[in-house]
């Protein structure tokens, strides 16, 4: 598989969120507003991208029978530096994602990608692939998070646009599953071409 297929399959072909159905609890509470998903999407590409390269470098140091384990620390150490580093310099973001930022850890996202490819996959490969699932995981929280806004709350980026007259289902989690139901169709016949 080229370098180049390596990122577009995961924003096209295994996108995590509307091909995969992956990763469905950020992605329903946190994309209330564009921002906090494109927010909650980059964090976790980062965590992606560097997991993905940690345990690449370290597979064969790992015991099979203690595999799983080791990768939620290896996760789990970049997703404590990942919150330490929004909670310094984005103090609105992670007051907006809350306790979605901890909760990377148990994101099957990652885990999966863990186990699929970066234990069989050398560095290169396994970062290129994270860009891929993280730049796709991003992509969607970001238009699931701007439908959302732009419905819910007349606004985009918290630009305000429309008056205050918009239903306030789509900023809540009914509304975000509507969303994402709807997404997903025009994704998967978009993709289907």
């Amino acid at each position: 598989m080229g370098k180049l297929q390596l990122i577009t399959k995961g924003i096209l072909k295994e996108n995590p969120t509307f091909a995969l159905i992956l990763g469905m609890c950020p992605t329903i509470g946190v994309t209330s507003t564009a921002i906090n998903g494109m927010g909650m999407g980059v964090a976790t590409m980062a965590v992606l991208i560097l997991s993905n390269m940690a345990i690449s470098l370290i597979k064969n140091l790992i015991p099979s029978k203690v595999r799983i384990p080791a990768f939620i620390v290896v996760i789990a150490s970049f997703v404590t530096i990942i919150g330490m580093l929004i909670k310094a310099y984005l103090p609105a973001l992670d007051a907006s994602l809350g306790v979605f930022i901890p909760l990377i850890v148990v994101n099957c996202i990652i885990l999966g990608r863990a186990e699929a490819f970066a234990s069989k996959n050398g560095i290169v490969d396994s970062a290129l692939d994270g860009v891929g699932i993280g730049l796709g995981f991003t992509l969607s929280l970001t238009i699931i998070g701007a439908v959302r806004e732009v419905l819910g709350s007349g606004a985009i980026f918290g630009v305000t646009f429309a008056a205050d007259v918009m239903p306030l289902l789509f900023i809540l989690a009914p509304g975000g599953f509507l969303v994402l139901g709807y997404l997903m169709v025009v994704f998967n016949k978009i993709a289907k071409r």
